[in-house]
């Protein structure tokens, strides 16, 4: 079979694809011999010959030379070989021409096949060997065509692919439109096989800034990490190696125009530029801008977890929409963080101390006339200290399994009488020193005495409200 054009076309098409020319050649052997096999119906070996000059190719069935013949369609006696060829010996081969007019329609369509899958591997091998060592760079392509969400772009002889999840939410583009983007990956099967770019990965913001910062291409200041949610708003961690170079000015430049160059290249999205830190603390602090932090607590240092508590008013901030901020921060940090409230913070102390003081418990009200049994009925109400018991109301109580309104009386009762204990010592203090007084002055008049009644009746309020503070104060913890 002659193939004389078809060596010109090869030519071409190694030309156009960057393809090695024996490859497509071999990709064309292979398909000749998967359509033989398929005409002739053979388990034969089979072999092809190209002649490169004149562009006729051959098809062999090869047979080799044995002592013994054990399968007569791969193997030839040394006897029958020599028939043959002369020279023939025990192990060499013997081929047998076959002819290539017989093939048809189909066995070319199989060819066709053939070729086509063995150039689109080839392809993708070039690609891959091409891009792979890329991955993370940064390229400016012009999109060529839409296809459903996705959005395919030329890259010199290749193309590649922008899905649809690595586009930023802000953006949308037209065919012929310049866009920059970072290598994602590059596969060479699968669904995705081939370069994949991406606008939403972190990265392309990196490559911006040491495209825009002479200082951080430089090396002078150095990208530590950067957190992003692409089309809302990214953080950037940056440090300077020279103590004269300011690493967060350098980035914004004068008057913004490095970073807003950025973003504009990003469809106004939200950039903070935030000072690294070796200490988590002090990187916290900056990280979870613009939120004033009153304070940050390590909880845990091999987990990497930490505690920052806000003033009430700068929660939401340090919080962010939908917890944009605080999340950006974490991811910048590689911490987890908790950011409470001062407020919050408080309550949770107050908890932790009523956890390790809980107060008098219930059983000390016996002394005080109620009986054990009604103390087990609180007890298995859930009522385990007199603080809890005295907050109750009579109908709280009377909730409480077994407990009726003789009972309730009963335990108000002996609340009471447990109080009472420290009200009236506290009243005995202060009433002695007066008693004191009088017997010192040997007794007044009755003149004296009716005179000294207003002020007595002045000092029961004075009594009572001594009282009141004392039995708040006893109250006071629960």
């Amino acid at each position: 079979m002659s193939l004389g054009p078809i060596v010109q076309s090869i030519e071409i098409l190694s030309k156009e694809k960057g393809i090695d020319p024996k490859i497509i050649l071999d990709a064309v052997k292979d398909a000749m011999l998967v359509a033989a096999r398929k005409h002739f119906h053979t388990e034969e070996e089979l072999a092809a010959d190209l002649d490169e000059s004149t562009g006729a190719i051959r098809i062999y069935g090869v047979k080799k030379v044995v002592a013994e013949v054990a399968d007569p369609n791969k193997e030839i006696s040394l006897e029958d070989a020599r028939k043959l060829r002369a020279d023939a010996e025990i192990d060499s081969e013997i081929r047998f021409p076959k002819s290539t007019d017989a093939l048809g329609r189909i066995s070319a369509q199989t060819a066709k096949q053939v070729i086509l899958q063995k150039v689109r591997e080839a392809e993708r091998d070039n690609v891959f060997s091409e891009y792979a060592g890329r991955i993370g760079e940064l390229v400016r392509s012009e999109v060529k065509r839409i296809e459903g969400p996705d959005l395919i772009v030329g890259m010199g002889k290749t193309e590649a692919r922008l899905l649809k999840r690595e586009q930023s939410k802000l953006e949308s583009f037209s065919v012929g439109d310049r866009i920059a983007c970072v290598i994602k990956s590059v596969d060479k099967a699968g669904k995705n096989a081939g370069v994949i770019i991406s606008r939403a990965a972190p990265e392309l913001v990196m490559r911006l800034f040491e495209q825009e910062v002479p200082e951080i291409y430089d090396n002078t200041v150095v990208i530590k990490g950067c957190a992003r949610e692409a089309g809302e708003r990214t953080k950037i961690a940056v440090s300077s190696r020279d103590r004269d170079v300011d690493s967060v000015g350098a980035c914004v430049g004068m008057k913004g125009m490095r970073v807003q160059s950025i973003i504009r290249e990003l469809r106004g999205e939200k950039i903070d530029i935030i000072e690294y830190s070796d200490d988590p603390v002090v990187f916290a602090t900056h990280a979870l801008s613009p939120a004033k932090i009153a304070r940050v607590t390590i909880v845990d240092a091999p987990g990497k977890h930490m505690e920052v508590v806000v003033d009430d008013s700068q929660l939401s901030l340090a919080i962010g929409k939908k917890g944009q901020n605080v999340r950006l921060a974490a991811k910048l940090l590689g911490w987890r963080i908790d950011i409470k409230s001062e407020e919050e913070k408080r309550q949770e102390v107050e908890s932790q101390m009523a956890a390790v003081v809980p107060g008098a418990p219930v059983s000390v009200l016996v002394d005080h006339g109620l009986t054990e049994a009604m103390v087990e009925k609180l007890m298995a109400g859930g009522v385990n200290t007199v603080e809890s018991l005295g907050s109750m109301t009579p109908e709280d109580l009377e909730a409480v399994p077994g407990i009726d309104p003789a009972t309730v009386e009963a335990i108000q009762t002996a609340v009471n009488s447990y109080y009472g204990q420290f009200e009236g010592s506290d009243v005995a203090s202060e009433v002695a020193p007066e008693e004191t007084a009088d017997s010192a002055s040997g007794g007044a008049p009755p003149d004296a005495e009716e005179a000294n009644q207003p002020a007595s009746a002045a000092s029961e309020p004075e009594n009572e409200s001594v009282t009141i503070e004392k039995a708040e104060s006893v109250e006071g913890p629960k």
